[in-house]
């Protein structure tokens, strides 16, 4: 079968092997089934909370509220659509409060001013809803006096605290315990970085598990307070993978600002978790920073991708699934047509399957509709140009309205794929252009895509690769539900006009 690029050649190839062979081990978006169930666990206190104080403080006045003859609901659809709506209420408020973005060592004060915030607004917003709107559907008003509504929203505030407490003390002892741990690396081993190491060996609660420092100035192998030094920064890469690390905590002093970028640069590529000690933070534009602490440690925390956050995740993957179903039952047809006309027009099979580069590194298997001649490696790998004698004269049309992409919902369906993301490349290709590109490897955060910014915006086929990835990475910290939604919207008008640029 004959692999297809649209890169251009590759380095020798010994050298690629010997670089791609570490390729897979590039992951650090391991399932972590301990944090899932404690954010899970996190959830049900707060819902448990929300509901008992509500609706508990409701029943228990029920009878002062039909003495003051206010009119109850009558039927039980209506009391379950006040359920669910407050709970959809509650659930949309502590999300977009922050509150189940679990941060370790994280001030108790803070958490519980962001519960008194959420469940009062939450409140009011319940409260507008109920009394304002459901009426105009239909439906009859909750009431809720403001003496009993006042009491539930207390109870709500420090029975959801309450539990919240009881949450942390839990994490604490599991984490005690060696559950829910991350790895991490401190680069620097002066003063700065042996001041977070020591902060974080007194707070085992916090569950981090330091492997090592990376240090320029000491002998590797050596023990800095009991801590292995375990290689030079410009070896990070090679460290993070070997102790699979998540996080990388930079406590480096008397760095030029480049030199600072450069190694964040380091980390960015295995894309790991990065905290700044606030030494080096006037080296660091505030727009790229937030400020955090760990159990009284004060450490700047890069700005994470948009998607790195588990709801954006799940809105993606809703979006990603509720479109590539659509498009392979509604086209099923055609793409039988499709299957059928590839076989006459010439000889080979209708699909190949080429290795490319996926989230986090991962090697996947992408399967499109074959439009070139099945001798087109021995004619010469590379982009594909206008009038390229290896592609087929059913695969030029195929190409021209990317018809030969429509299998690829297969591999969005499955999870290897999102309908919009940086387009994914070989193992070969990845390996040359992270060493040519900064932060190319950045691109591999998320998953790769049929469609992206780049690609609607001409960036295809024999087009410069740097600025593709500045489009990639630009798609990748400015996501948004209705981002994907617009590049979905353009990708569809050009092929339906004819307009899409270098597709070739």
């Amino acid at each position: 079968m004959a692999i297809i690029s649209s890169s251009p050649p590759p380095p020798a190839a010994s050298d690629s092997r010997r670089r791609t062979a570490d390729l897979p081990r590039r992951v650090r978006r391991r399932s972590r089934p301990a944090a899932v169930v404690l954010l899970l666990g996190l959830m049900f206190c707060d819902a448990l909370a929300v509901n008992t104080a509500f609706f508990g403080v409701y029943r228990a006045n029920l009878a002062s509220i039909r003495q003051s003859g206010l009119l109850l609901p009558t039927t039980s659809t209506d009391l379950l659509v006040y359920v669910c709506l407050a709970n959809a209420v509650f659930a949309i408020t502590f999300i977009g409060s922050g509150l189940y973005t679990m941060r370790r060592g994280s001030s108790r004060i803070d958490e519980f001013s962001k519960v008194f915030i959420a469940i009062s607004l939450a409140t009011i917003f319940l409260s507008l809803i109920v009394n304002t709107l459901l009426p105009q559907a239909g439906y009859v008003p909750l009431p809720w006096p403001p003496a009993v509504l006042a009491i539930a929203w207390l109870t709500a505030v420090l029975a959801t605290a309450s539990l919240r407490l009881v949450h942390r003390a839990l994490v604490v002892r599991l984490r005690r315990k060696g559950l829910d741990i991350r790895r991490a690396l401190i680069v620097g081993a002066r003063e700065p970085g042996r001041a977070v190491w020591r902060t974080i060996r007194r707070s085992p609660e916090l569950g981090y598990r330091v492997q090592g420092f990376l240090s320029d100035i000491h002998p590797i192998g050596t023990e800095i307070d009991g801590l292995p030094v375990l290689g030079r920064i410009q070896q990070m890469g090679r460290v993070v993978r070997a102790t699979r690390a998540d996080e990388v905590v930079l406590a480096i002093s008397q760095r030029s600002p480049e030199e600072m970028l450069n190694i964040i640069a380091l980390a960015e590529d295995e894309a790991v978790a990065i905290k700044v000690y606030p030494d080096t933070f006037q080296l660091i534009t505030s727009t790229e920073i937030s400020i955090g602490d760990v159990s009284g440690l004060p450490l700047i925390s890069m700005k994470n991708a948009a998607l790195d956050n588990p709801w954006n995740q799940m809105l993606k993957r809703s979006l990603d699934v509720l479109v590539s179903g659509t498009v392979l039952i509604l086209l099923s047809l055609p793409l039988l047509l499709l299957a059928l006309l590839i076989k006459l027009d010439s000889p080979g099979p209708v699909f190949f399957l080429q290795e490319r580069v996926g989230l986090d590194n991962r090697p996947f298997y992408m399967v499109k509709f074959r439009t070139m001649r099945t001798d087109s490696e021995a004619r010469g790998p590379g982009w594909t140009v206008p009038g390229d004698p290896r592609v087929t004269r059913l695969g030029r049309t195929l190409r021209r309205y990317s018809l030969d992409e429509l299998p690829q919902f297969i591999n969005v369906l499955i999870g290897d794929m999102s309908v919009v993301g940086p387009r994914p490349e070989q193992p070969r290709f990845v390996e040359q252009f992270s060493q040519q590109i900064p932060r190319y490897m950045r691109r591999h955060k998320e998953k790769a895509g049929i469609t992206g910014w780049a690609q609607v915006n001409g960036l295809r086929g024999d087009t410069s690769i740097e600025e593709r990835t500045r489009y990639d990475l630009y798609y990748i910290e400015n996501w948004s539900l209705w981002f994907d939604i617009k590049i979905i919207i353009r990708t569809g008008v050009d092929i339906i006009t004819g307009k899409q640029q270098n597709a070739y």
